[in-house]
């Protein structure tokens, strides 16, 4: 698989127009970003997506549904759209999904190898497909599971000893549980 492209960005997730390598983005910690795409079912269950075994960041963790970096040129939507279809086999139209905040997220893997400064860009939509109908990619997707909403708030709330989530990340997963259920009853 070739390696891709992104958009250098600035503090306000716009690009400056500079580019390079998704490698090269990590290397140097350039600001850069990506999209989170969380699929909730119509009772506020959550789709899970474990991380392939090929991972270099956190293999084998529970994570968002679906999530990517945005490629040079492309808007966040289509980014969502296309990684979406690549990771899961979802075919979705960008104005199913609701924007519900962006959020700078900084951390070093790997001993400093990869540097991670990068805005996600999360949006929540509707699953209208059983789980037996996606297909995951395995270079980028373990296995996928739903929960109910309680599940997630718990396992987010406890990442830290059951190994399930990324510790660092629980405020921002328990953040998207608030979301989900606000939009399922409306307010």
């Amino acid at each position: 698989m070739e390696e891709e492209y992104l958009d250098i960005v600035d503090e306000k997730c716009r690009p400056i127009g500079e580019r390079a390598l998704k490698s090269e983005v990590h290397k140097h910690g350039y600001l850069h970003n990506t999209v989170h795409v969380w699929f909730y079912t119509p009772d506020g269950s959550i789709l899970l997506q474990q991380r392939s075994h090929k991972k270099k960041i956190c293999p084998l963790l529970w994570d968002v549904s679906v999530a990517g970096h945005v490629d040079a040129g492309e808007t966040i939507e289509e980014a969502a759209v296309r990684e979406t279809r690549e990771e899961i086999g979802l075919q979705i139209n960008a104005n199913q999904l609701r924007r519900i905040g962006t959020f700078f997220h900084s951390a070093s893997y790997n001993d400093g190898e990869i540097q991670d400064n990068e805005f996600h860009h999360v949006f929540i939509i509707e699953l209208k497909v059983s789980l037996d109908d996606l297909v995951p990619d395995p270079a980028e997707v373990e296995a996928l599971k739903i929960v109910d909403n309680t599940t997630f708030t718990d396992l987010a709330f406890n990442s830290g000893k059951n190994m399930h989530f990324i510790e660092s990340n629980s405020t921002y997963y328990q953040m998207v549980a608030f979301e989900i259920v606000n939009e399922i009853h409306g307010e």
